[in-house]
């Protein structure tokens, strides 16, 4: 199979290899079930040392600038109480948390989850947070310049892999609220 983007040198449908994903992600793209099917969700095999944005884009392809996405894991803090969420938004932005997520949620005060944090809630490696397989009880805040993106490239829930998928299959995960100007 060749990758809709990018220059892998290998590509498989993301249900072929459940072993390379993390638990969590691995449930999530079992159990998929949105409009696109799960056969269309691409992973890749990538150098781990080579995770970040520029460094892999460097690698595998400049294109990839504007078509990848980051996962970040945020909290909203309002009267003692904290409440998780992820937001995905194209890496050549950054997320606004002092202003769509802060006002999204509801909250105070907003701002990154820690590392432990992240890590410990989702069941991912930090550098490689997916929206595939985040709790389906947080809120999934996706800017709506992901999903207008024909193939986007995303964490595989660890830093070795990616996945590429249609940018508009992630609307039809768990929590998912689609919000302009989400990244700036």
């Amino acid at each position: 199979m060749r990758a809709p983007l990018g220059h892998f040198d290998n590509a498989v449908p993301a249900p072929d290899r459940l072993d390379l994903l993390t638990p969590p992600v691995a449930d999530a793209v079992r159990a998929w079930q949105g409009d696109v099917p799960a056969e269309q969700l691409v992973y890749v095999d990538t150098d781990p040392a080579i995770a970040d944005t520029a460094v892999f884009a460097e690698h595998y392809g400049t294109e990839l600038l504007d078509q990848s996405a980051n996962c970040v894991v945020v909290a909203g803090k309002r009267g003692g109480e904290t409440t998780l969420a992820a937001c995905v938004v194209l890496s050549r932005t950054r997320v606004d948390v002092n202003g769509a997520v802060r006002r999204q949620l509801g909250a105070r005060k907003a701002s990154f989850a820690s590392m432990d944090t992240a890590v410990g809630e989702t069941g991912m490696e930090y550098g490689g947070i997916t929206p595939i397989g985040l709790p389906a009880n947080w809120p999934l805040l996706i800017d709506s310049a992901v999903l207008d993106t024909e193939w986007i490239l995303i964490g595989s829930g660890s830093r070795r892999g990616k996945l590429i998928v249609p940018g508009k299959s992630l609307a039809s995960l768990p929590g998912a609220v689609i919000l302009a100007g989400l990244g700036i």
